[in-house]
């Protein structure tokens, strides 16, 4: 009974200080058009969002994210799980290593997919890759591989006051499952969007656009809040 009591006491004061270093906060959000790789989830459709996410001073992150989707199927809900390592070099240099989740828990088909991904970023500018690694057999058929999507990603946010900031991206996607998707071995996306952050929470104005033949411009608002947990 003592060693067993002892044991919990550890075991808590463990968790207690690992927790001491810890941040754990939520988001829920919405936008007019849930975009992914410049790409529209809701067939042009409204979007609600949110998530929680977990992280600790040593960089080492995880977390969760939803929202609902239109495949013109049966999927009405996409549903994400994250980790990774982050952090920084000196003042101005950072790095993320992590893994994303892809699922779609009630879709008639399998096609949850996952990513690893790597970032570096330089003040205001970040360069990303992710790589499929693994995922469903109804991602991409045969004789085209499941695995095969490699995504490229340069991004730069330049803040103009103390709450407002721009930022523009360019996306690059290739690979077999750009394929089976979209009939393309490869397309570009590409965005500049403007940020408000309020006491109440951030307005984003987006303009996006494809090279996908017959994608038009998109023009999405969007609004999120996070709080502490």
């Amino acid at each position: 009974m003592k060693l067993a009591l002892t044991s919990t006491l550890i075991a808590s004061s463990i968790l207690t200080s690992f927790c001491a270093y810890a941040d754990v906060t939520a988001n829920i959000g919405a936008t007019s058009n849930y975009l992914w790789r410049g790409v529209s989830q809701t067939q042009d459709a409204v979007a609600v969002q949110g998530g929680v996410d977990y992280e600790h001073d040593s960089g080492f992150y995880l977390g969760s994210w939803a929202s609902n989707v239109d495949f013109s199927d049966d999927t009405s809900y996409e549903l994400d799980f994250y980790t990774g390592y982050a952090g920084t070099i000196g003042e101005e240099f950072g790095y993320d290593i992590g893994y994303l989740y892809y699922a779609y828990p009630d879709s008639d088909s399998n096609i949850d997919f996952g990513e690893l991904s790597a970032a570096v970023s330089w003040k205001w500018f970040t360069l990303s890759y992710s790589h499929v690694v693994n995922a469903g057999s109804d991602v991409a058929s045969e004789p085209l591989d499941n695995k095969d999507m490699g995504y490229l990603d340069a991004s730069v946010s330049i803040p103009l006051s103390d709450t407002l900031s721009i930022a523009a991206h360019y996306g690059y996607s290739s690979g077999d499952i750009v394929t089976a998707w979209f009939g393309a071995s490869h397309y570009s996306d590409y965005s500049i969007s403007l940020n408000k952050e309020t006491d109440i929470g951030d307005i984003n104005f987006t303009l996006s656009d494809t090279d996908l033949n017959g994608d038009d411009p998109k023009v999405i608002l969007g609004y999120s809040y996070s709080f502490d947990l």
